[in-house]
């Protein structure tokens, strides 16, 4: 196969990449524009591998989109580019607009482009599939899952770009015929992963012996899923899934935000001792605004029609996970030098006081 990968130098996307390069020697064009969160060197076990290509340009420039897609001839787009932390989406929705609103619909005019100039065979196997989260559904209550037929409740301007995208891609396949699958995916965790999200800052901060904030009283819950089981899916659908269907994808396994935090102080006390528990590390801070409470999904769908399930179940997904950092350091300790060093995001400007009269 044939297959542009957008975003490819993230986390999701180069483990993707690296799945389709190094396991299933297909032809990859990796399209980042390497913002803060993308680093090619993710992927630098594929670099010099036959029929691996990066390109850096921006989603949103449809020109050059349309230029990439008509010289590498893909069978399929994996989009996964996108502006992904929340946090930075409280603080500024900007980016997320324009990369996950403006981007996607770029890359589906590219696409349709490109499609309608396929005939035959090729025009048949060609594939556009848009990735996205869970987060586009809201906030669940103690109880049940979302799944396919779970209607659409955004709650930050992260989740409501992505949910718009969504709906461009379906919109694509209605109107013109293009060749969509959606994927709604939950929180994803494992090696490669940047440093801002919760596991892995949790990670190098107790490494570090720094505080270990914890937002509200640790309650809120999410669905973990390692990402090399992500990937698996990911490519059942684009390979096996039907044009016009969403695919939830779920590692079946909730966990509170502060059991989390726990169990990666449990593994690095076990890995790399301390002077004292990293459990006392710590800190409960005040919650971001708009912090929904739980998700979790139900893949029934893709279990019973694609034959997918997770390997990984959290405990053993995450002491890879814990492995992998302790044993890359050339990896994330510039990122903690010169990116980013774990300081706290999304909170809101507090509003200026009013001057007397």
């Amino acid at each position: 196969m044939r297959i542009l990968v957008t975003g490819g130098a993230g986390f999701i996307g180069s483990a993707l990449v690296r799945h389709l390069v190094l396991e299933r020697g297909a032809a990859v064009l990796v399209v980042d524009k390497l913002t803060y969160a993308g680093d090619r060197r993710s992927l630098r076990d594929c670099e010099g591998k036959p029929g691996f290509a990066f390109l850096q340009a921006d989603i949103v420039d449809l020109p050059r989109m349309r230029a990439a897609m008509a010289e590498f001839r893909p069978d399929a787009v994996m989009h996964l580019a996108a502006e992904s932390h929340v946090d930075r989406s409280i603080a500024g929705a900007a980016p997320f607009i324009e990369t996950n609103v403006q981007g996607t619909f770029s890359l589906l005019e590219a696409a349709r482009g490109y499609h309608d100039g396929l005939g035959g065979e090729a025009r048949a196997r060609f594939r556009f599939l848009h990735v996205s989260t869970d987060e586009v559904f809201g906030s669940l209550g103690e109880s049940g899952a979302f799944d396919e037929t779970t209607p659409y409740d955004p709650r930050s301007p992260y989740s409501a770009s992505k949910a718009a995208s969504d709906h461009l891609a379906r919109a694509w396949r209605e109107t013109y015929g293009l060749p969509t699958l959606v994927t709604n995916c939950s929180n994803n965790y494992g090696p490669f992963h940047f440093p801002e999200k919760l596991i892995p800052l949790i990670i190098l901060n107790a490494l570090e012996g720094k505080e270990l904030p914890v937002y509200g009283d640790g309650g809120n819950v999410r669905d973990w899923l390692f990402v090399e089981d992500h990937v698996r899916a990911l490519m059942l659908a684009v390979e096996h899934g039907r044009p016009g269907e969403t695919y939830c994808i779920g590692g079946r396994s909730e966990r509170r935000n502060l059991e989390v935090v726990e169990a990666v102080c449990d593994l690095l006390d076990a890995r790399r001792p301390a002077a004292r528990p990293r459990r006392e590390l710590i800190r409960f801070v005040p919650d971001r605004p708009g912090h929904d409470r739980r998700y979790a999904i139900d893949p029934s769908r893709i279990e019973r029609e694609l034959g997918w399930r997770a390997r990984e179940s959290f405990e053993s997904g995450l002491a890879r996970t814990v492995d992998w950092y302790l044993a890359n350091e050339w990896w994330w300790r510039p990122l903690r030098e010169r990116v980013y060093a774990g300081e706290r995001l999304g909170l809101l400007a507090e509003p200026a006081a009013a001057e007397a009269p």
